[in-house]
């Protein structure tokens, strides 16, 4: 029997230019007792026009700017302040890490969470889950949520200002989620809400797609200068809600496990998570014998926008490491087992090494 089809989303998804000056009146329904978890960056970026939706209220917020990663230890700090002022909504600003902090301190306590992202990097605004790491650093695990967040709010003024290789790296992140949510329609493996894919979730998924590959240069080159066009406006929706709710209603498969495989290896430890994700899409799609025309439109796209195409590019020189990855990326329980006829480490292996040498054949093509 089919799996029953589930979809999910953010209560209210709210981007535009300057939409931070509205977030007092967009918020005010969740409660009167804010505590902000900000990245540093995100603090600096957002706090005036914050503070200036508030005048004339009598609301009472509390700003944290965290320890950087969405660690055990930094949410049980963050719990703690929570209980002790008596918190009616968390807020996350800033990256993956500052808004994954938030859901997870939101979800313990019991109270509603409102994200800001103030770059786009990652699909991670929008989803019901967070990535939790070691206190060390380490992958520690993923922590699936009873409902996405109450409120999203992208101001892309403060997207647009900042550095285009987030932008970058969320293109990254969000290539990937048209290709694994197909195969997770093949195989009718669960989204990561556990449930079937709907019809409308595949639709955003290819919308992201699309956008992807209609916007993406132009996006880029608007950012390096900061400008707010409406190819960086297409962009940025791409990046935070399409992908997000697209991947949460549509479901993972070999791009997110290579992520995973990856941060085993300290040599990547600086390689943004897109950028990976954007490697093991061209991985998965050697895996499936995708048509060539497909693996090539895809290596344009990365190459017009600067996401790797080589190991060396993310930041491996020796590929006999690579098998470490390999096999980290497909333990039990990684979504890379949702692809048709399974995956085992030496065949992702073979495919992260053949994804590596038509990169370094495009890049010499292309010179």
């Amino acid at each position: 029997m089919a799996r029953t089809k589930l979809m999910r989303a953010p209560l209210k998804y709210v981007q535009g230019e300057d939409s931070l000056l509205q977030f007092y009146s967009e918020t005010k329904d969740l409660g009167n007792k804010f505590l902000f978890i900000c990245s540093n960056s995100g603090y600096k970026s957002c706090f005036d026009k914050i503070e200036k939706s508030f005048e004339n209220s009598n609301a009472f917020r509390q700003y944290e700017v965290f320890g950087g990663i969405s660690s055990v230890g930094e949410i049980e700090k963050m719990r703690s302040i929570v209980k002790e002022k008596n918190i009616d909504v968390v807020v996350g600003i800033g990256g993956g890490s500052a808004i994954d902090t938030a859901k997870a301190t939101a979800f313990y306590e019991k109270v509603p969470v409102t994200i800001v992202p103030t770059v786009s990097a990652t699909d991670a605004p929008c989803t019901g889950l967070s990535v939790i790491y070691n206190d060390d650093g380490t992958f520690n695990s993923y922590l699936f949520y009873p409902r996405n967040p109450e409120a999203v709010i992208v101001d892309t003024r403060v997207i647009a200002n900042a550095p285009a290789k987030f932008l970058v790296a969320g293109m990254g992140d969000a290539l990937g989620t048209y290709f694994e949510a197909r195969a997770c329609v093949k195989t009718d493996a669960p989204s990561l809400e556990n449930g079937g894919v709907s019809r409308s979730a595949m639709a955003l998924c290819k919308l992201c797609y699309e956008t992807l590959l209609e916007y993406g240069a132009q996006a880029k080159m608007a950012c390096e200068q900061k400008l707010l066009t409406p190819a960086l406006e297409a962009i940025i929706e791409a990046n935070t809600y399409l992908s997000g709710v697209g991947a949460d209603n549509g479901g993972l498969a070999v791009a997110h496990s290579v992520y995973n495989g990856f941060t085993a290896l300290e040599e990547c430890e600086k390689t943004m998570h897109g950028c990976l994700v954007a490697f093991g899409t061209i991985a998965q799609l050697i895996l499936e014998a995708a048509p060539k025309n497909e693996v090539k439109e895809v290596m344009n796209f990365c190459y017009s926008v600067g996401l790797p195409l080589t190991l060396e590019e993310v930041g491996v020189t020796d590929s006999k490491r690579v098998m470490i990855a390999a096999e980290k990326a497909c333990v039990e329980g990684e979504t890379i087992h949702n692809m048709p006829g399974d995956v085992t480490p030496e065949q992702l292996y073979n495919a992260l090494l053949t994804a590596d040498a038509l990169g370094r054949d495009y890049l010499k093509a292309n010179k």
